[in-house]
């Protein structure tokens, strides 16, 4: 967005600066200005947060119909931002010079809004931070660590279903070796008392097993 004017004087791109955000790491970004006048046209480079940025040149001047790259670095930082938001921001103010036109010329109220009759564009400019696969790795073990501290009665609970659980398996699997025993024994199938006993064990391992699979399916996700 450029206020101060109609017509903007200068055009950048990107419209936003974008960084590559890795820890302890610089990332760098170029805006490239473009000036669509006839004149010389004066820049300056401010933002909401100097010591993040390295900024060169902060100041210059285009000839007209020509154009200017500015190099844009984010300092290394030591710890992620909150959701990979950034709130920073950048003002790049423009105004028309006499030529010829020199940056180390300028004089210091080039910029300065008071001056009659002078004209001073800003376009505002936003910070975008895009997170590499490696940051995407360390922000989802940053929540997951931070989710396992936050809820210790959660995860107590876990366990103690997940102990009920292997218990059910190792009481089901005693019963199956029960069961296979008795089948080998055929020999004493018209026994009443066998069958009796054989109905009971089959009876028993089908309760366990649906007990076994209601608790499955009503654990909380571990995920």
């Amino acid at each position: 967005m450029t206020t101060g004017g109609d017509k903007p004087f200068i055009s950048v791109h990107p419209d936003d600066l974008k960084f590559i955000f890795e820890l302890e790491k610089q990332s760098f970004c170029d805006l490239k200005v473009v000036n669509n006048t006839e004149h010389h046209v004066a820049f300056k480079v401010k933002t909401t947060s100097p010591k993040k940025y390295f900024v060169r040149p902060n100041t210059g001047v285009i000839q007209p119909w020509d154009s200017f790259v500015i190099k844009v670095t984010l300092q290394a930082q030591r710890e992620y931002p909150l959701d990979m938001q950034c709130k920073d921001k950048f003002l790049l103010q423009s105004t028309i010079v006499p030529p010829p036109a020199n940056v180390d010329e300028l004089p210091p109220d080039t910029f300065n809004k008071d001056s009659d009759g002078k004209v001073i564009q800003e376009m505002k400019l936003r910070v975008v931070y895009m997170p590499t696969s490696t940051t995407q790795g360390n922000l989802e073990d940053e929540v997951l660590l931070k989710g396992s501290e936050k809820s210790p009665d959660a995860n107590s609970a876990v366990q103690h279903l997940e102990d009920e659980r292997d218990a059910a398996v190792r009481q089901t699997q005693l019963l199956q070796q029960e069961l296979d025993l008795l089948r080998r024994r055929r020999y004493r199938k018209t026994d009443p008392g066998f069958s009796l006993m054989f109905a009971f064990v089959v009876g028993l391992v089908g309760i366990l097993v649906g007990f076994l699979l209601n608790l499955s399916l009503s654990s909380p996700s571990t995920e």
